[in-house]
């Protein structure tokens, strides 16, 4: 809670920063403009206008009024990225959904990653910088990821190599940020741990997530029995999968006339037998070493 009221404090902070006429940053070689590079910022939503490159024009209104709900009970977990136009002025660069459900949810600040002119490697120092950090929790970390790879378009790879972490941990990390808000929460306020989110996150539904999320919660499960819970439901789902899936069965029955067409070929009788899942044997009798010696040289034609 401290760690919380820290950071929105200092958001608060930067803010009336960014209002002040005097320190009005344009570059990151104007004073104070360490400070904003990389930090969160709370920002007015009046300030922020959208992109008119935006390429996705169509929201579902059902989505945006439940992520509004989430929003007002857990406020925005993820920040929204924009860029400064002019004094107080913002363009947004990523985050709209977040930024229409915010104005839904009755908010009037936003909290907010800007980005300013020629901060591109400022930002990918104060990011790498931060993701070293040892207070971090581990939805901090992904969120840090995450930006390297939508402002700066960084591969996992190049990623990697600038802060010194395997690329499968990187993406273990980025793989929580799918995780239901609620559980993401639960995650950066030491409430589950990072193993109990990488189980949970082999479920793709929400629901059932937050279900599995609540029971960790109520009976203090270990990530080893949340794992055994999320594989029990995963082998429920399946069993319950073939139990319903409809059996097909094969109803093919051989003429009297094909038979005769094997026997004719083998010069023995030879029985073809069937089964309903489409499965069967033909039997080709022989009756001495020389028989069957006679029968392969058949096959071998």
């Amino acid at each position: 809670m401290a760690k919380a009221l820290k950071k929105q404090a200092l958001g608060r902070g930067l803010s009336a920063l960014l209002k002040d006429p005097e320190n009005d940053i344009k570059s990151v070689g104007d004073t104070n403009a360490d400070k904003v590079v990389g930090n969160i910022i709370e920002l007015e939503l009046d300030s922020i206008e959208i992109n008119p490159f935006q390429p996705r024009t169509n929201f579902n209104e059902e989505t945006l009024k439940e992520l509004a709900t989430s929003i007002r009970e857990l406020g925005v977990i993820q920040p929204i990225t924009v860029r400064k136009t002019d004094f107080n002025k913002y363009q947004l660069i990523s985050g709209e959904r977040r930024l229409r459900a915010s104005k839904l949810a009755g908010l009037t600040t936003i909290p907010a990653y800007i980005r300013i002119a020629n901060d591109n490697e400022s930002l990918v120092m104060a990011l790498v910088e931060n993701i070293q950090r040892h207070d971090l929790d581990p939805i901090e970390v992904a969120l840090s990821y995450q930006r390297l790879i939508d402002e700066i378009q960084l591969t996992q790879e190049q990623m990697s190599e600038r802060v010194g972490k395997k690329r499968s941990t990187i993406t273990n990390y980025l793989r929580l940020l799918r995780l239901d808000p609620i559980i993401q929460t639960g995650i950066r306020d030491g409430f589950i741990s990072m193993g109990h989110g990488r189980a949970i996150i082999n479920i793709e539904d929400h629901d059932i997530q937050t279900d599995i999320y609540h029971k960790i919660i109520l009976e203090n499960l270990s990530v080893r029995e949340t794992e055994a819970l999320v594989k029990a439901y995963q082998e429920g789902v399946t069993a319950t999968n073939d139990k319903e899936a409809p059996k097909k069965k094969f109803s093919y029955t051989i003429s009297e006339n094909q038979k005769k067409v094997f026997t004719d070929f083998f010069g023995a009788k030879v029985d073809v037998k069937i089964a309903a899942n489409g499965k069967g044997k033909i039997n080709v009798p022989f009756h001495s070493a020389e028989d069957l010696e006679r029968i392969l040289k058949l096959l071998e034609k």
